[in-house]
């Protein structure tokens, strides 16, 4: 299986969030999951099975970050080869069809952020895989939900 790049600081977050789920929320979880076993009988206590599932829930996306870094390996952005789209490259493209210009950045799991200036998306993604190894002035096809983009790199900006 092949691992999926992240930089040192998106390791590093999620790396955080799994420590601050183990050591503030499950125990919060554990500490109401007593409260309500003190009140009674089980089978009919609402709070007891409530925070039960909420535990359940919890550690599944434990789990899930986990497996997420298990995934990866981290990477460090100034190693990348210069002047093609790779990991950590931002790109500037423009929609052929509307000559519209959109900037990306390709980042690993976890650092994915969709609402900036600069859209951050994942190596994985449809768009980032149609894009990774080209260089300035190739153009790609890639479907996307909405349905085909044609695209042609304007610039590669390599950190």
């Amino acid at each position: 299986m092949e691992r999926n790049p992240i930089s040192q600081e998106g390791y590093n977050k999620i790396r955080e969030e799994i420590k601050h789920l183990e050591d503030v929320e499950m125990p919060i979880i554990a500490e109401k999951i007593a409260e309500a076993r003190a009140e009674g009988d089980l089978k009919e206590n609402a709070e007891y099975h409530g925070q039960r599932e909420a535990q359940g829930m919890m550690q599944a996306k434990i789990n899930q970050l986990k497996t997420r870094l298990a995934n990866c390996e981290i990477v460090d952005k100034s190693t990348m080869p210069k002047g093609v789209i790779t990991f950590g490259s931002l790109v500037t493209v423009k929609d052929l069809s509307d000559s519209m210009e959109e900037k990306y950045e390709f980042v690993g799991p976890g650092e994915e952020d969709y609402t900036g200036e600069v859209m951050k998306i994942l190596t994985t993604s449809p768009l980032a895989t149609a894009l990774l190894n080209k260089k300035v002035g190739d153009q790609v096809e890639v479907e996307v939900p909405s349905g085909m983009l044609n695209l042609e790199v304007v610039e590669i900006v390599d950190e």
